[in-house]
């Protein structure tokens, strides 16, 4: 390939020099007769014949090389040639566009669009690119646009995000070129991917919309002065984004729809002067006025662009971390951070005047300050603003009991109390004022209330409820200590106990109240300066409160019972031992661990609060079951409420047991997916993948250290393989269990078991094996088989460990005794308790027979396998019935070993290119009959780690078969892009 575009650098460099001999040739004989040189003219000629037999030469040999290699190579089975083939011939249709340029080459390209492979994909699109940058070659393209432009369109949700991004590019250069090509549909499919997850998709989508909706803006005249505020250029701009915004029906996205338009809009989203003016001036004489929801969607907008100007990182989910800056970048920032406390400063109190009234709107409003260098309220001369800013804060306050308002209004107040600014000191007094009379008016309110008791009317309770709000959401950013709110709320708390009817919401936020006390106060002792006396108190506080905590799990309100375990779950976390890690040895005292009625109450909340049916769920309301996004939302809950008591396990605050309990909710949850399913089912399914990843995730809880979580884990495998065989197989005998491919979930909690009990567990899992089943290898088999494999002595690596037999090279014989596993008393236990008989039929330890040489003395020390208890031996025998019973122990041993020989030679299928035969081990279904193999043959019991080499059977069920030899995929191979919903 890089022969011909040296060649078709040759044919370029002839043509122009028989272009130039022609236009001498022709201004030669358009000369006069007596100013004509004929010998010039013969010279000329000679050399354009010359040079067109060279081209003649050069275009035979493109030819040859074209059809011969380029029509046979773009279509090879290797990626990386295709990929050449296609990155060269765009060099020659950009460089040589006169003979290359047409649809006889162009056709390779478009048909190249559809490869499998997304390197070969991306450069038919960057070689596409060089040619539409070019407007010249814009006509010449037409036909090839009409005829693969649907599918560069769908490239845009190319599964690899650096084809989706070229994808997109090009669709912007075709775009530049003409405006009718693309339809509308063709630019909304490309519009949505602003919203995309994946920062550069959404950044070419932001500019292919830029081009497609801001490009076209009014001319400014030349000499006049320029026009600001909603009489500028870009005020239709930003109308045209709110509209865009509200179209698109992604709410709480305004974010990212700003981050995809930064790059290639910043002018244009930096013009705060402007939305301010369409927010807070009257509309023009025929101009049409914002109406709520533009308004809504216009402040949105607003604070996106100022957070992403004062921050300078795209939005979460967008980033892979904070970039350093350069110096230009961090003027800039300091500049724009200047120019938004100037403009707002001023703009914002009278905007909250405005819309005081909104939630919505004052929550985004209120947002604001965060960004603001307040040394500039100095600095300006912008005290006066910043009164009027915080008495429209204080009216806010006092007009609505939102939480979210109320958290903004807190956050605001946090933002501007901050001690390296001369402006602390009054916006101190004005927090402090306003919390006075938030106290002072829930102490009166609350005492009245509980004197009233049941006599007490919704406008009392709302009253104190409205108040409650209030203090919570200070208390949650500020320290409300100089205020005794302990024990106002723990009375009302102990109030609701006894009496129980306090309203829902009052005790919800007298606990997250009260909980906010018990942190600001172990904040305040971390710190070390505090006396010993206060250490006590919050002892006691902590420790009442946990059982005040505790009493609300048996609530009769679900929402109340829900905020007391989340709260008790955190607070048991913090008073843990890890509070002293850290060289906070002083806080020892604090530590707490839960009592066992404590942990038995956690436990029992999470089987009977998240363990649940979905259906079952009553915490939706106003008849909304059947509502899809009210079972999300219950669905978040209910894992916020298992993470909460997980973390618990983690830091080992209850006892590592309660982890197996979790764990055999997998087991209810697999019934279930099977019972769905059917038998028989897909394991790549969706439901059994969410399974397994949630085992996965789990087992991460137990942690490194393997002799703490022995029991429990212990215990897990024991009920989970208990689990997989404890339901026949629904097609018979010979078919898998029903739950068989449950083992496949248990092997995610293999690698956290020790090394001795592998062993143990493996001992057991045989025994619920039979014979047949060692030597199944189909695909309803390989949960067993992978199950297995993990819990070799090895298991910890890739190597299979398998039982084989006698190999006369490479093999030893370990031991002629079975030794017993090594295992402590605690783990002991856990498998001695179950040994019963399990459902299926019990087998034989699955060993290696390696057949003694006939001649040798047997080793009268040599024990069976599986030997039979003593009340189970046979009695002493008549000589003649024990010979007679050794040859029909002989002749049914023969019989055995044949048959076996054959089913192994088929079961295991092992490569006909292996050095030696390898004999696997004979299974026996009873217990018995192995004890008579052992007394009826000589043989040694040999455990085999045969190499990799031997084990490609094993390994070749494991894995997925990739292979695939069709190259060419003509239909669209796209996925959508990840948006964020």
């Amino acid at each position: 390939m890089k022969l011909m575009t040296a060649l078709v650098n040759v044919a370029l460099n002839l043509s122009i020099n028989m272009d130039n001999t022609q236009r001498q040739y022709e201004a030669e004989r358009n000369k006069m007769v007596a100013k004509r040189a004929n010998d010039r003219l013969e010279l000329l000629l000679q050399k354009r014949k010359e040079l067109q037999e060279n081209q003649d030469e050069i275009e035979n040999m493109m030819n040859a090389i074209f059809k011969g290699v380029f029509v046979h190579r773009y279509r090879d089975s290797i990626a990386e040639i295709r990929a050449i083939c296609i990155e060269e011939i765009g060099v020659w249709m950009k460089l040589y566009s006169d003979a290359f340029l047409n649809d006889s080459y162009l056709k390779y390209v478009g048909w190249t669009m559809h490869d499998k492979q997304g390197e070969v994909r991306l450069k038919c699109l960057t070689a596409l690119q060089g040619l539409y940058y070019n407007r010249e070659l814009n006509a010449r393209l037409e036909l090839f646009t009409s005829r693969f432009k649907d599918r560069i369109v769908s490239m845009t949700l190319d599964k690899e995000y650096d084809v989706a991004v070229q994808a997109i590019k090009l669709l912007t250069l075709v775009l530049n070129s003409t405006d009718e090509v693309l339809t509308p549909e063709d630019c909304e499919s490309v519009y949505h991917l602003v919203y995309s997850a994946h920062r550069p998709v959404a950044v070419a989508a932001g500019e292919f919309l830029f081009k497609k909706l801001f490009s076209h803006r009014e001319p400014e005249d030349e000499g006049a002065p320029k026009r600001r505020g909603r009489q500028s250029p870009n005020a239709n701009l930003i109308k045209t984004t709110v509209f865009f915004f509200l179209e698109s029906e992604l709410h709480e996205h305004a974010a990212y729809l700003v981050d995809s338009l930064w790059e290639c809009g910043a002018e244009l989203l930096k013009d705060w002067e402007c939305m301010i003016s369409l927010l807070l001036d009257d509309p023009l004489p025929g101009e049409e006025a914002l109406t709520d929801r533009q308004e809504t969607a216009l402040i949105e907008i607003m604070l996106c662009t100022v957070r992403q100007a004062a921050e300078c990182h795209p939005p979460v989910g967008r980033g892979t971390g904070k970039r350093v800056m350069t110096a230009k970048e961090k003027k800039t920032q300091l500049d724009d951070r200047t120019r938004i406390t100037e403009l707002f400063a001023v703009a914002l109190p009278p905007l909250l005047a405005k819309y005081a009234v909104d939630a919505e709107k004052v929550t985004n409003l209120l947002q604001l300050p965060q960004f603001f260098d307040l040394e500039i309220y100095t600095t300006g001369r912008l005290e006066k603003h910043l009164e009027s800013l915080l008495r429209q804060i204080k009216e806010i306050v006092e007009k609505h009991t939102d939480t979210e308002v109320l958290e903004s209004c807190s956050k605001t107040y946090h933002a501007l109390c901050n001690e390296e600014f001369t402006i602390f000191n009054r916006v101190d007094i004005a927090r402090s004022q306003l919390l006075d009379e938030l106290v002072d008016k829930f102490n009166r309110l609350l005492e009245d209330f509980l004197q009233e008791g049941e006599d007490a009317d919704e406008d009392d309770a709302y009253q104190v409820l409205s108040t409650l709000k209030r203090i919570t959401a200070f208390h949650n950013a500020h320290d409300l200590s100089g205020w005794d709110l302990f024990t106002s709320n723990f009375k009302l708390l102990n109030t609701g106990i006894e009496n129980g009817d306090m309203p829902e919401q009052i005790v919800i936020h007298s606990l997250q109240c009260t909980h906010y006390v018990i942190l600001w106060h172990l904040a305040k002792l971390s710190e070390g300066s505090s006396r010993k006396d206060d250490m006590v108190t919050l002892r006691k506080q902590m420790r009442a409160f946990c059982m005040m905590c505790q009493r609300y799990l048996t609530n009769v309100n679900t929402a109340v019972k829900e905020q007391a375990f989340t709260i008790l779950c955190d607070l048991l976390l913090i008073f843990s031992h890890q509070m002293v890690s850290g060289g906070r040895e002083h806080l020892e005292p604090l530590v707490y661990s839960p009592e066992d009625s404590l942990q038995s109450e956690l436990l029992s909340f999470i089987m009977n609060h998240v363990f649940i049916d979905q259906d079952d769920d009553t915490n939706s309301t106003d008849g909304q079951q059947d509502d899809e996004a009210v079972k999300i939302e219950a669905l978040h809950k209910r894992r916020n409420l298992l993470a909460a008591y997980c973390k618990l396990i983690i830091y080992c605050v209850v006892e590592m047991r309660t982890g197996a309990d979790i764990f055999k909710q997998y087991m209810r949850l697999f019934i279930e997916m099977v019972t769905e399913l059917g038998h028989g089912f897909d394991r790549s399914s969706s439901a059994f993948c969410g399974i397994k990843e949630l085992a996965r995730r789990f087992s991460l809880t137990f942690g490194l250290d393997q002799v703490k979580t022995r029991d429990a884990i212990a215990m897990l495998h024991k009920d989970g393989i208990e689990f997989a065989f404890k339901e026949p197989s629904p097609q018979g005998e010979g078919g898998p269990p029903r739950n068989l491919a449950f083992l496949d979930i248990l092997s995610e909690f293999s690698s956290k078991l020790m090394r001795q009990d592998k062993r143990t567990v493996h001992m057991y899992l045989e025994r619920f094996m039979t014979f047949q089943m060692a030597l199944q290898r189909e695909d309803c088999w390989l949960p067993l088989i992978s199950y297995r494999n993990s819990l070799q002595a090895g298991g910890d690596d890739d190597t299979m460990s398998v039982m084989s037999g006698y190999s006369s090279r490479g093999s030893s014989v370990r031991s002629k005794k079975t030794k017993p596993p090594v295992e402590s008393s605690s783990s002991s236990e856990v498998w001695q308790q179950s040994m019963q008989t399990p459902v299926m039929m019990p087998s034989p330890h699955l060993t290696s027979t390696a057949m003694r040489d006939p001649k040798r003395a047997r080793d009268d020390s040599f024990m069976g396998v599986y030997p039979l208890p003593h009340d189970q031996q046979q009695p002493h025998q008549h000589p003649q019935q024990e010979e007679a019973r050794q040859q029909e122990r002989a002749m049914n041993y023969a019989k055995l070993r044949t048959n076996l020989q054959h089913a192994i030679r088929r079961g295991t299928g092992l490569m006909e290119e292996d050095e030696e035969p390898i004999v696997e081990d004979v299974m026996m279904s009873s217990e018995g009959r192995m004890d008579d193999l052992n007394e009826g043959m000589d043989f040694d019991t040999m455990d085999i780690d045969l190499p990799p080499s031997k084990n490609r059977r094993e390994r070749s069920e494991l894995k997925p078969d990739y292979f695939d030899p069709s190259i060419m995929d003509e239909s669209v191979r796209s996925t959508e892009i990840r948006i964020l919903y």
